[in-house]
């Protein structure tokens, strides 16, 4: 909510592209920004559990001022085009802001079980869905068409007594491995290992197992022509090595 309570302008109208819709609103209950927003509309097609992301997202066209989407695109299977449909159902300076889980999610447990897995059948199946590079957040706007975007990235860390609460916490998120395609059943053995690997390599000195939670924030903003713009190539009027009292190194000389 940071982000809508520095911007000093309305959003009359507003959409809710997340998974669990009603978690945007609660927080705007409470928040400053609350008089700028107007009545926010729910469209979910990214919670579709049975096949998440695999259907468009259901916005029209250039009506929206403001689109959130909280925790939803790590399921679509074509985010660059997600990120395209969500510029284009915003009217000219209009603003999108989302949050999605990252490439750093669980990481021990993806660790953990590829281990486990090609110890005891000799290969390795996906078991924890692929997530966006958090550092490519920035890109991915720029190149959906977003203006003035930019990404930040959150790393939380959660501590479970064992993995099986992990994979309890998962399951009452609605976030359990949904990729496409058939997938071999996991096997108990391999879970087994996978726990005992999990506890060699990440316990902490209490017995407590850390579980990695990467968030990347994104925004952007639907292009307009009153937005700032870069000042063309060679308009500078001074040189940045003066303009920092520091001598210029061309390289040509020794350092």
């Amino acid at each position: 909510m940071g982000s809508l309570e520095v911007i000093l302008r309305d959003f009359p109208a507003a959409v809710d592209l997340s998974a669990h819709p009603g978690a945007f609103e609660e927080a705007l209950a409470d928040s400053p920004a609350r008089g700028r927003i107007g009545e926010v509309r729910v469209v979910g097609a990214l919670a579709d559990r049975a096949e998440p992301g695999a259907r468009p997202i259901e916005l029209e066209e250039g009506p929206a001022d403001l689109i959130i989407s909280l925790m939803s695109l790590h399921w679509a299977n074509d985010l660059p085009g997600a990120l395209s449909q969500i510029r284009r159902a915003l009217k000219p300076d209009g603003l999108f802001i989302g949050a999605l889980l990252g490439a750093g999610t669980l990481k021990e447990l993806r660790g953990a079980l590829t281990e486990a897995e090609l110890d005891l059948t000799g290969g390795a199946q996906a078991r924890v869905s692929p997530f966006a590079d958090g550092f490519d957040g920035a890109a991915l706007l720029q190149r959906a068409g977003f203006a003035l975007p930019v990404s930040d990235v959150d790393r939380l860390t959660v501590r479970y007594r064992d993995p099986f609460r992990l994979f309890q916490d998962l399951r009452a998120m609605g976030e359990t491995n949904s990729l496409l395609g058939p997938i071999r059943p996991l096997r108990r053995a391999v879970v087994a290992r996978a726990a005992q690997l999990y506890a060699e390599r990440h316990a902490e000195p209490d017995g407590r197992l850390p579980a990695t939670f990467e968030i990347v924030h994104l925004a952007g903003w639907a292009p307009h022509e009153s937005q700032q713009k870069p000042l063309p190539r060679g308009s500078a009027r001074m040189r940045l090595a003066d303009a920092l009292g520091v001598k210029e190194w061309t390289g040509a000389e020794e350092p």
